[in-house]
Formats: C-alpha cells, sequence, structure tokens
C-alpha cells in the first residue's frame, strides 16, 4: 500500500482500463522503474517510507506549491497560514494598465497608508476577508497582502483574492508569500485566459507534407518558398482560409552509417525548425555571389536540378540527405557575403530574443558535426550541456555555432514570409504549424533540457483493441514534476516559438496533456503505466501562449482517449480532429453507424483522412488492403479483409446517395472524392481540411504505421491517381483539383461562423 499511495502523490497509476469492465495491474517493477525517473526512490521497503516521509514533510513546510495557475473561474489551489502576506511580480515588472475599471482601482489619493509600489514593480497591501484594504491594486494588478480571518479555507481562495488574480494581465508572474513565522517563498504564477482564441469564419484549406510539395524551383523537396507560394494561390484563387503543414522541427543530421531518420514526428528539436526547409535563392545574400562563389553556385543549382527531376520525372524517392548537402555547401557560400547593416541588426534581435536556447541548439549542432549527434558518447565532459568542458567548447566552437544560429534566423524569416504571404492572401488562419509529441533522445533538445525530461522513459501506448503488444515511440516524456518546478518554461517557450509565425498550432496526441503512457528503457510497451501531468496547468500554459500569439489550437484526439478529455478540450476552445471514416455512433446497441452531418460537434477540424491513414481514392478502391497485403501487414485473411472494406465503403456511399450527395451515382472515383468533402461541408465543423493528394486522385499514403524500410515513409512525393509525380506548377493547373475545389469554395464561402469567440488568429 505504502508504494502505490508514493505512486499515486507523483501522478503515477498502478493500474489502467484497456477495455470497459477490464482493469490490468501495472508490474511493480515498472512503477518502482518510474518513480526512478522521477526522482523518487521506491526500491525497497523503507526507501519508500522515506519517500513518503520526505513527502510530507514537503508539503507541510512549503508555502507555495511549486506553480500557482489561475483563469477567470478557477481559484488557484492554495493553503496558507493565517496572517500570510502577499505579493506579486508583474511579469514586464510594472504595473499594467489593464483591469483597472473591473478591480475598482482602489487607490489612495496621498501616500499609501500600507503597501505601495516597490522599485521591482511588485506591489503590496492588506487583504482582508478577501477584500484588499488600505493598500494598492493599480492596473489590475493584485497589490499582496495579509491574509487574515481564514480567507483561504480548504485549498479554496476567496472571491476577492480571485478577483484580483484573474485581473492580472496574462503573463508568466512571480507569486511571492511570505510567513508570519518568518518562512518565504516563492513560485511562478501562470495567468491564462479561459479558451484559445477562435477564428471568427468558417474556414477550409489545405493538408499537405511540405517535402512532398515539390515546385519547378526544388531542390529535391518542397522548400518554404512552395509553402508561401501554395498559401498565396489557394487563399487568392480557392478563398482558403488556411494551409495545414507537417512538423518542420529541425532533425537529427544523418551519418554515413545513418541517414536522417525522414519521419518529421522523431526531431532534433521541436525548438527551431530545419533549415533543410529554406529556399535558397530567396536568401538575400544570394544574389550577391561572385566570381567562383557564383560558379559553384551555379553548379549546384544544376545539380539540384538534376535532383528535382529524378523525384518528379523519374521516380526517385525524396532524399532528405542529398538535398540538405547541396543546400548546406550553397549556404557556406552564401555565408562568405557580409549582412547589410539593417539586416545584421535583425540578426542580432533574433539573437537576443531566442537567447540561451538558440545558442545550446546552434553548439549541439556544431559538436554533432565534430563528435556525432550521439551525445551521450561525447568526450570530456560535453554530454553535460553545463560542464567545464562544454564552456570551453562554446568558445572554441564559435564561427560553427554562428553558423547555424544564422541558419536558424534564415529559417524563421522565411517561415515569416510564409505566413505573411498567406494573410495578405486573404486567409484569415494562414500557416498551421504542427507539434510533435516528443523528441529524438540523441537530439538537441534531450541535451539541453536533460533535466526536465525523463532519463530511461519512453513515450507509447498501451496494448488496446488494435495493438495487442502497445507502442513504444522511442520519445523521452516531459517531467511533470520539473516542468511545474520551472513554472512550465520549457513548455512554453517551445510554444511560443512555434507560434512565432504562426495562425494556428495542431497538437499531435493532444491526450499527452493530461497523461503519457511512460515505457522503461529495455521493458515491453505492455510493461509500461500511465503518468498523469498537471492539464491545468498544461492547458493554462498552453492558452496564454496562443493568446499571445492570436492563434487557433488544434488538438489530434483521435484514437483512445480518457473520458472527460475531449469535454474539457472543448471548454477550454481546442478544437478537435474529426476523421469521417471514424465518426460513428458506438453508444447505441449493433453495429455503430455513421454519424450524420449534424450529429459532428461543431469544434474541430474534419478531414476525409489524414497522412497516417489511405487516401481517399485508395479507401474507397480497396488499394490501401491490396498495399497491406503485400507487405504482410494483415491480421486475418486477405478476402475477410476484402469483404469487411467493402462493406464499408459501400455503407458510407450509401449514406451520401440517400443525402443526395452523389448525383452522379456509383462507379465514379472522382465523383465520390468530391461526395465526401460535399459531407464534410455539411456539418457544422469550424475548419474543413482537403488532404492535398486527394484531390488529384494520389493512391499512396505519405507513412503506413507499422512499416520501417519495407514502405517509402516520409519520401514520396504528390502523386497523381496513376501515381506520376506532379509538381506544385502542376497541381494548380490540374483540372481534377479545380474540380473538387471550386465545390468545396461554394460550399464553405468565408463569412462568420455561430457563436465564434474572439481572439481572431494573428500571427506575423
Amino acid at each position: 500500500m505504502g508504494r502505490a499511495r508514493l505512486a499515486e502523490l507523483h501522478g503515477v497509476a498502478t493500474s489502467y482500463d484497456p477495455a470497459p469492465g477490464r482493469t490490468v495491474q501495472v508490474p511493480e517493477d515498472t512503477v518502482v522503474a518510474v518513480l526512478a525517473a522521477l526522482g523518487v526512490d521506491a526500491s525497497t521497503p523503507r526507501s519508500v517510507r522515506e519517500a513518503l516521509d520526505r513527502y510530507d514533510g514537503r508539503q507541510r513546510d512549503r508555502l507555495l506549491p511549486p506553480c500557482v495557475v489561475v483563469r477567470p473561474g478557477k481559484a488557484p489551489r492554495l493553503s496558507l497560514p493565517e496572517g500570510t502576506a502577499l505579493r506579486v511580480c508583474p511579469e514586464d515588472g510594472a504595473p499594467h494598465p489593464r483591469g483597472r475599471a473591473a478591480a475598482g482601482a482602489l487607490r489612495a489619493d496621498g501616500p499609501l497608508k500600507k503597501g505601495g509600489a516597490h522599485e521591482s514593480g511588485a506591489l503590496d497591501g492588506a487583504l482582508t476577508d478577501g477584500v484588499l484594504t488600505g493598500g494598492l491594486l493599480t492596473g489590475g494588478v493584485l497589490a499582496g497582502g495579509v491574509l487574515m480571518d481564514g480567507v483561504f479555507v480548504d485549498g479554496a481562495t476567496a472571491d476577492g483574492l480571485l478577483t484580483a488574480l484573474a485581473a492580472l494581465p496574462p503573463g508568466a508572474h512571480t507569486l511571492l508569500a511570505e510567513a508570519p513565522d518568518g518562512r518565504r517563498a516563492s513560485a511562478p504564477l501562470i495567468v491564462a485566459p479561459d479558451r484559445m482564441p477562435l477564428s471568427p469564419v468558417r474556414s477550409h484549406g489545405f493538408l499537405v507534407q511540405l517535402y512532398s510539395l515539390l515546385s519547378t524551383r526544388s531542390w529535391g523537396m518542397g522548400d518554404l518558398g512552395d509553402l508561401a507560394d501554395l498559401a498565396a494561390w489557394s487563399g487568392r484563387a480557392l478563398g482558403a482560409g488556411f494551409v495545414q503543414i507537417n512538423p518542420l522541427h529541425a532533425a537529427v543530421p544523418g551519418t554515413p552509417a545513418a541517414p536522417t531518420d525522414p519521419s518529421p514526428y522523431r526531431p532534433s528539436s521541436r525548438r527551431f525548425p530545419d533549415p533543410v526547409h529554406l529556399r535558397i535563392e530567396d536568401v538575400p545574400e544570394y544574389a550577391h555571389l561572385r566570381g567562383r562563389a557564383r560558379e559553384r553556385a551555379d553548379q549546384l543549382l544544376e545539380a539540384a536540378a538534376a535532383l528535382r527531376d529524378s523525384v518528379l520525372r523519374e521516380g526517385a524517392l525524396i532524399d532528405r540527405d542529398a538535398v540538405w548537402a547541396l543546400k548546406r555547401e550553397a549556404l557556406e557560400l552564401v555565408r562568405t557575403v557580409p549582412l547589410s547593416p539593417g539586416r545584421r541588426a535583425a540578426y542580432c534581435d533574433f539573437l537576443a530574443e531566442r537567447g540561451q536556447a538558440l545558442e545550446d541548439h546552434a553548439l549541439w549542432c556544431a559538436l554533432a558535426e565534430t563528435h556525432g549527434p550521439e551525445w551521450r558518447a561525447w568526450p570530456d565532459g560535453l554530454a553535460d550541456p553545463r560542464s567545464a568542458g562544454t564552456v570551453r567548447a562554446r568558445a572554441e566552437h564559435l564561427d560553427r555555432t554562428d553558423f547555424h544560429c544564422w541558419l536558424a534566423w534564415l529559417t524563421d524569416t522565411q517561415l515569416a514570409a510564409a505566413q505573411r504571404a498567406a494573410r495578405e492572401a486573404g486567409m484569415g488562419i494562414g500557416l498551421v504549424h504542427d507539434l510533435a509529441v516528443g523528441v529524438h533522445p540523441s537530439g538537441a533538445d534531450a541535451w539541453a533540457l536533460q533535466d526536465v525530461f525523463a532519463s530511461g522513459m519512453s513515450i507509447g501506448a498501451p496494448p488496446d483493441a488494435f495493438n495487442s503488444r502497445g507502442q513504444d515511440w522511442g520519445l523521452p516524456p516531459w517531467r511533470p514534476d520539473a516542468l511545474a518546478a520551472t513554472g512550465y518554461a520549457p513548455y512554453r517557450d517551445l510554444l511560443s516559438g512555434l507560434l512565432r509565425h504562426a495562425g494556428a498550432l495542431r497538437i499531435d496526441h493532444v491526450m499527452g496533456l493530461f497523461r503519457l503512457w511512460w515505457v522503461p528503457e529495455g521493458r515491453e510497451p505492455t510493461e509500461g503505466c500511465y503518468v498523469r501531468y498537471d492539464a491545468e496547468a498544461m492547458l493554462g500554459a498552453l492558452a496564454l501562449e496562443a493568446h499571445r500569439a492570436g492563434a487557433v489550437v488544434i488538438g489530434e484526439d483521435l484514437g483512445t482517449v480518457e473520458p472527460g478529455v475531449r469535454e474539457e478540450l472543448e471548454r477550454r476552445g481546442v478544437l478537435g480532429t474529426s476523421v469521417m471514416w471514424f465518426e460513428r455512433n458506438y453508444n447505441g446497441t449493433g453495429a455503430a453507424r455513421p454519424l450524420a452531418p449534424e450529429e459532428w460537434r461543431a469544434d474541430c477540424l474534419a478531414t476525409v483522412t489524414t497522412h497516417d491513414l489511405p487516401s481517399t481514392a485508395a479507401r474507397l478502391t480497396g488499394d490501401h488492403v491490396e498495399l497491406r497485403h503485400r507487405l504482410g501487414l494483415l491480421s486475418r485473411p486477405l478476402a475477410e479483409e476484402r469483404a469487411a472494406d467493402a462493406v464499408e465503403v459501400a455503407e458510407w456511399l450509401g449514406v451520401l446517395g440517400r443525402l443526395g450527395l452523389l448525383p452522379e451515382g456509383p462507379g465514379d472515383e472522382e465523383a465520390a472524392v468530391k461526395a465526401v468533402h460535399r459531407f464534410l461541408l455539411r456539418t457544422p465543423a469550424k475548419m474543413v481540411g482537403v488532404w492535398l493528394p486527394d484531390a488529384v486522385g494520389d493512391r499512396r499514403p505519405q507513412n503506413l504505421p507499422g512499416t520501417w524500410d519495407q514502405y517509402p515513409n516520409w519520401r514520396l512525393p504528390i502523386a497523381d491517381a496513376e501515381g506520376r509525380p506532379m509538381s506544385l506548377e502542376e497541381l494548380v493547373a490540374s483540372p481534377r483539383l479545380r474540380a473538387l475545389m471550386d465545390e468545396v469554395a461554394l460550399l464553405a464561402p468565408r463569412g462568420p461562423t455561430p457563436h465564434s469567440h474572439s481572439g481572431a488568429p494573428g500571427g506575423s
């Protein structure tokens, strides 16, 4: 019982429910391993007792929790001794003008009788029975004070304190406390909006894997110039409101022995984009190359054209490493051109703004060039980003570190240009960036942020009806206790960086804001357990950063979802993800029927398919079953799979026919693709996404889960119905694409959505 209580106190589940009415106990050694990753020794009965005593002692002695989160209508959970004095240091170090009228602007006309403003910008005063008296409440900033007469009772906060805290401007402030016995404490205070921003208009747009979108100017894979062109064209010509792309996170660089992992969901860093996405010719200094540098740049352009043609005309796969080899050499040449004064000033501003995070990322990249990307094998103490050896390495690698900082800046400027092109084309949202669920254990983030990742653990999924062995994704999880101790700073910084040039953010496996399945290193996924996160804090930090960026938030909530999670996400303004084939009524008896359009939730991004699922043409024709059969992925005989698939497709075609959405009749694949999108547009979904390959009849999935080298995951260009790769210019001219998108634009014109909330998305 002691170990179970210790686990519960640290958010570690000792059982889980893979199906209704069935509970599975977590192995004891798994619980011990997970607690150890959280810094808690539970290996013996004695260590358990000592850990419980330490926990109880900390709870008894501390004044404030590691982090305090407040939002309108949600009180912070505090329990303080009577007579405790409180102060708040605003994030910007000065009183904020917001909220004065609502808070009553309690201020003395003359000198303060009690409390006052300090040089740091912190304020204090007296708080009696939850009402601020004799102190200062300026601009809605809480003037901390003396807590009397049971203001805090059983962890509940008096209305007066809640009102004052909620009147603070949204931000990451600092709460200070001093008890009558002299004890002092401080804690990060996150003041968050209650909901995420929502777009005031219903919108439609494309979903695309950027690498697959090659134009006649690409260097072998889609780039940020192609993204800007797609956004500008689809916004102006089709009335699209957004373009959703795959994660552009920096990848772990390849080596001769191990090519770069092409998956965008297993990155080195989520904090910085990968410069492989740069359009080299759009770097201003490129035009100023002269002499031999210009001659070599022209040769690289010819090599890039050959690489592009091999993909678009000769059936070659996208080769990320080959693309980067050409671009890296070209960028080394471009870097010899001095920056203009204005460009130099902009670069310096970027360095100052991104600070330590950028310096760490760039240093990791420089060290990986010398020692390889596996940082745990680096010599001279370099595995520790704060060691004396690493300090020396920073001085020794200044030039290469600056090179990688410069690459990050160039990529940031081109992302800004793509979002600007989208907004200038009339898009209400623009770019929708994608946040992967984790990072590669050998990458830059895992090196620089070791204190907030759980060592020896991996994120995955428990066994379920679809996968009896569970899943291990090989990504280290956040430590919830370490995040709280930092005021969720690493998480907030991550979100802030991703939202710099975005109108919306998609969060992969959004259920991970509530809990994640941890798998100890060396164990099977079946031997993992759930670890809980403070969802109020995680959602609060997300709401804060989304509010600052004016960005919509979309949660990928497919698959097994804990009861209550979707409801809470909806309350907080996080849009869900609804895929047509999965939207069924599972509450009735018998087979689950497809939901009627009017039964769909409104707060969602509605799509027919995703990057992990068959294309719509492959689904309608059964090609996806044949592909999985050829690769040995079927769990039952081919005839059974074919029959089950045919029944499902026939059921959906029947629904479409009864609704009058398939006037062309059965047997016409292109008409059926139009019909399923007509169906989506009948739903109340706030966002409707069209998988760009679907618009031209592409039958190949971009990723086939369960495969590694058996299938070219993440390496295919968009192709037509015959499998012929298509350039961006050919896509734009495709009659099939225009016919589909003309209907989408007609049925989903730009206009207000009912019951939309304030906070139009922005992002530069």
